[in-house]
């Protein structure tokens, strides 16, 4: 008993279809899921970040924030809940050197500090600090390049201090 020809594209069809579902239905097995929009309670809302300017993670959160569902206030004295970067610094310390003492790599370390307050005084987080480390390595050649590329590492840096800043906001403003 033979398909007919048509049958035989439906059924392939069908396959191609179910092969290509197949990771989602791996994915969501897996408890794999995204994770969403920043929610913060109807209460604390309006938010102001506070440094607004200068600090490459305030950048990078109201980067994240644009275009969410938190409105961000002009003023503190408009906002419910302030966020607030009050230390933010970088620093390296020598982890590699050859036997002439020429340093091969550095260890980077990106120091951030910050809480959240409520318009009423009350702390909501307290003052917590981010430490994030990576490790630059510094051979002899293209020294231009190493100086572009530890500039972007810093870059990385602060957007990955952002999105941990926003995920603790989501898990413990709930």
């Amino acid at each position: 008993m033979s398909l007919s020809m048509s049958a035989l594209k439906r059924r392939q069809a069908v396959l191609r279809r179910l092969l290509q579902a197949l990771p989602l239905v791996v994915l969501a097995g897996c408890g794999f899921h995204l994770r969403g929009a920043l929610e913060i309670p109807a209460d604390l809302v309006p938010l102001y970040l506070q440094p607004e300017t200068g600090s490459p993670v305030m950048q990078a959160v109201k980067y994240e924030l644009s275009g969410g569902t938190v409105p961000l206030a002009p003023s503190a004295d408009k906002a419910k809940l302030i966020l607030r970067i009050t230390a933010e610094g970088r620093s390296s310390r020598v982890v590699a050197t050859n036997n002439a003492g020429k340093v091969l790599a550095y260890e980077l370390h990106y120091l951030v500090t910050y809480e959240a307050v409520a318009a009423d005084g009350k702390v909501r987080i307290p003052k917590q600090k981010l430490d994030l480390v990576r490790t630059f390595d510094n051979p002899d050649v293209e020294v231009l390049g190493k100086q572009l590329e530890e500039a972007q590492i810093y870059q990385e840096f602060a957007i990955d201090a952002a999105d941990r800043i926003l995920m603790r906001l989501r898990t413990q403003l709930r």
